[in-house]
């Protein structure tokens, strides 16, 4: 599967456009991390419990996507974007979505 950011998957041709497909996951923080990460706060520097959490919640929206995609017969995803939304405290969804199409 190819996933591009672009509307168009340089050298190639779209040859069909099979619609709109997302993935998304919702994470919640992690008592033992936010102590961690409020200690980090106090000494400074990146508070890698959440670069963690937040790599791990876009690969599975990435493969939740990847597979709606594969579902309708596509090879390529353009157009391919993030977006995040607070849900509740200390939990957030992650949403990956994009452009299913059949490239040549």
């Amino acid at each position: 599967m190819i996933l591009v950011t672009t509307p168009t998957v340089p050298g190639k041709t779209i040859k069909e456009t099979l619609g709109l497909v997302r993935g998304n996951t919702i994470r919640a923080r992690h008592i033992g991390h936010d102590i961690k990460a409020a200690y980090r706060n106090l000494i400074g520097g990146e508070v890698v419990e959440y670069t963690k959490l937040m790599a791990e919640s876009r690969e599975q929206a990435i493969d939740r996507m990847v597979a709606a995609a594969e579902g309708l017969g596509a090879n390529a995803i353009v157009s391919m974007r993030f977006t995040t939304s607070v849900i509740m405290g200390g939990a957030a969804e992650l949403l990956a979505y994009g452009t299913a199409v059949v490239i040549g």
